[in-house]
Order: structure tokens, then C-alpha cells, then sequence
């Protein structure tokens, strides 16, 4: 015997109270208004950097994108386009990225071309720096180890945009699995003898050992801190979930299935006074910090002193990218929480900054001096090298703006 409308309605009703009840839900957004700036289309972006007139740049990992081969840096020159930067000739190794006459296979070791590049930054003078890796994956998805030559920094003046220096790391910096990941400036005169300044960079690699590399701009000299020590390590067993998704790696071909928590140090942001560098890994919800000049000590003990300096700020939810403003505020992404956090080391809380169910990965940050933090949300838990294997990013990845509370604008440290 069937229901009549009336009853089916009554009976509907009894089953599920949300029906005739309004129950709390979450809003899902909350916080700064964001602005889509630019859209990408064609290849999977990660970093990006805004110059003091609004010129704008991304890399393009080709060691998170084996279909990332028509240029590793670009300039975005409308709000849907880009085109390869400095030139498509330097984005072009002769032969390709890998040199497959190693074996296994390697990055090719060219210093006058980009081979995988992973970050680009402004630096406080308004120039644009390049941070290779040295390293890509092959069309099976496996990341090749770099080769001297390849990793580096290089340095271009935007007034003419020419390469005006160019720093090699030496294999005992950038070791063959090492994945060099961020970057931030400190420029001014007297942090180093050399007086030009210093650059501090994480060592986010999966296959080998994570740490902070800290750079003399002036002498082109690069060392390490931080070797492998806990809190530049992904916490073992760490699992994060995406959407309602739980987040597993997926590698290549003749290994297992892991945790996707296992980039080392990833995030990094110097203080407004240049005095304290904060980090974080992707594989740890946990914001760490240390004086600068530990990290610039190279003295027989200072690795010891480094490592009694480090000091936890407390959980500020997943992050990749890590950002500073001029009031000294840290950025962060959450990817569980869809959100952009904000830690205050003034007082040593996290707020929300921004809310939307669009932010998932955030994978970088940058405060500029139009007073906005642009950052790039690329989808990077849904590649093949992730659970089930399959490619799921929907394009296009987009890159948004917010502007910074309290007038807050880019550091200027020089």
C-alpha cells in the first residue's frame, strides 16, 4: 500500500529533524575579502612574487609536474597569461632537464639555465631571485637527484631584466636529494662582512636530510644548519585530511604507499626587524623559530648553540608557505581548516585571517608594497603522486589577494 503525499511529508519530517529545524551549520567563509588576481591555465604554478610596480611572477616546478617543460619561471602579463622569464632560451636546458645518460638519471648541471626552479622572491631592493633545485621528475614521476651545477640562486635586476648574479651551491650545501624550497632577505649592510647581505632557505627534501641553508650574498658562500634535528623534520606518521579527503602519498612505481606529511622544512619568514626566522614544516603543525645570528655563527660551536636556540611557537595548523608583514605578523596557510591563519609573536596567539572553501593548499605567500598578501592555491594533494594516484586538480589554480590588517605592507630589510 503506498504513502499519500501528506504522510510521506509527516514521515519525512519525523526521520530528519534538519528538515523542519534551523540547525548551526559552518558559514565556510569569515575573515579579509580575497580578490582573484590572476587564473592559471596552462602550467601548475607554485611561488609567487610582486615587485614594488606590480610586475608579477611564478615558478613552475618540474620536479612537481613532469608536463611543466615550456618554461620553470614565467611573468604573468595578463590576469590569464604568461610568458617564460627572463627568456625561453634560459628556460630551455639543451637536451631537456634530465640528463638520462646517468644512470639512474640526473638533473643536468648547467649554471647559465633553469632547470627546476622552485621559488621565486622579491627582495627588499625590488629584485627578483630565482632558487633552482637542480632537480625534475621523469614522465613516471620520479624526481631525479641534481648534479653540481645545477642547484642555485640567481638574482635579476628588474630595470632591465638582466642576471646580475648567479650562486652555485656546492653538493656539501645542496646535497643530490636535497630540495632547496624557500627564501627570504635580510639586506642589510651589516649582517655580514661582505656587507651585501644574506638569504636564509629550507631544505624541504622527502628522500634525504632537511635543515636551514643560509647564504652570504656578497661572497657567494652557503652553509648549514639544522641538519636533521626533530623540529626541521616531517613528524613521523602525520596525516592530513583536504576536504574531507584523507591525504596519503602515492610514489612511484616499486614503493609503498606513506604518510603525506613528509616534506621536511618547507615555510619560511623572517621577522620585521630581520632578527628571528620562523619555519615549518608541511608535515607538522607546529611553528618554529630562532634567533638570526645562530643561523649566521659559523663558528666550531654554533651548531650546538644553533640547535639549544630553537623555540616552538605552538600549532598554527598544515602550512607550505609562511609570510611576513611590516607589523610583523606571520601568515599561514591551514589547509584543514580551508583558511589563511595569522600568528602574532607579539603574543603568541593564531587568529584566522581569511575563510573560503576555494583555499585548500596554499603553497606560497607574499606580502607586497601595495600593502596585500598574494597567495597561489594550487591543488598539490591532488596530483598523481597522492591517494588514489589519479590526477585530480581542476584548473584553472588561482592566485588571490587579501589586504593586510593594520596598514601592514612588505618588510623592508635593508
Amino acid at each position: 500500500m503506498g504513502l499519500s503525499l501528506i504522510q510521506l511529508t509527516t514521515l519525512l519530517t519525523l526521520l530528519s529533524p534538519a528538515i523542519s529545524q534551523n540547525l548551526a551549520s559552518d558559514p565556510g567563509r569569515s575573515g579579509a575579502a580575497l580578490e582573484i588576481v590572476h587564473l592559471y591555465n596552462d602550467l601548475y604554478p607554485q611561488t609567487i612574487a610582486v615587485s614594488a610596480t606590480g610586475r608579477k611572477f611564478s615558478n613552475y616546478a618540474r620536479s612537481l609536474d613532469p608536463a611543466n617543460i615550456a618554461y620553470t619561471v614565467a611573468e604573468l602579463v595578463t590576469n590569464t597569461t604568461e610568458r617564460a622569464y627572463p627568456s625561453a632560451e634560459i628556460n630551455s636546458p639543451p637536451g631537456g632537464a634530465i640528463n638520462y645518460t646517468t644512470n639512474p638519471p640526473t638533473g643536468v648541471n648547467y649554471p647559465n639555465y633553469l632547470i627546476g626552479v622552485q621559488s621565486v622572491v622579491i627582495d627588499p631592493a625590488d629584485r627578483l631571485w630565482i632558487l633552482d633545485t637542480g632537480r625534475a621528475a621523469t614522465p613516471e614521476g620520479v624526481n631525479v637527484p641534481s648534479t653540481p651545477g645545477g642547484p642555485k640562486l640567481i638574482g635579476i635586476d628588474l630595470t632591465n631584466d638582466t642576471i646580475f648574479r648567479t650562486i652555485l651551491f656546492p653538493p656539501t650545501v645542496a646535497y643530490s636529494d636535497s630540495y632547496l624550497n624557500d627564501i627570504r632577505f635580510d639586506l642589510r649592510p651589516a649582517v655580514t662582512a661582505s656587507g651585501r647581505g644574506i638569504a636564509y632557505i629550507t631544505d624541504s627534501s622527502q628522500e634525504g636530510r632537511n635543515g636551514i641553508v643560509i647564504v652570504d650574498l656578497g661572497t657567494g658562500e652557503s652553509w648549514r644548519h639544522l641538519d636533521n634535528t626533530p623540529e626541521v623534520r616531517a613528524e613521523r606518521g602525520f596525516l592530513p585530511f583536504i576536504w574531507g579527503e584523507v591525504v596519503y602519498t602515492l610514489p612511484p612505481p616499486g614503493q609503498i604507499i606513506n604518510y603525506a606529511g613528509n616534506f621536511g622544512a618547507d615555510g619560511i619568514a623572517l621577522s620585521a626587524d630581520g632578527e628571528t626566522l620562523f619555519w615549518s614544516a608541511v608535515g607538522s603543525r607546529t611553528l618554529y623559530s630562532i634567533p638570526t645570528e645562530r643561523l649566521r655563527d659559523r663558528s666550531p660551536t654554533s651548531e650546538i648553540l644553533a640547535q639549544a636556540s630553537v623555540v616552538s611557537r605552538g600549532q598554527k595548523g598544515i602550512s607550505d608557505g609562511l609570510e611576513t608583514d611590516s607589523n610583523g605578523l606571520i601568515y599561514a596557510g591551514n589547509f584543514e581548516d580551508n583558511a589563511i591563519n595569522v600568528y602574532n609573536p607579539g603574543n603568541g596567539t593564531v587568529q584566522v585571517f581569511a575563510r573560503d572553501p576555494t583555499i585548500a593548499w596554499t603553497d606560497s605567500l607574499a606580502v607586497a608594497a601595495d600593502g596585500y598578501v598574494y597567495f597561489t592555491e594550487n591543488q598539490l594533494w591532488r596530483t598523481a603522486a597522492y591517494y588514489p594516484g589519479t590526477d585530480r586538480r581542476v584548473k584553472p589554480y588561482v592566485l588571490y589577494r587579501a589586504k593586510c590588517p593594520g596598514n601592514g605592507t612588505k618588510v623592508n630589510l635593508q
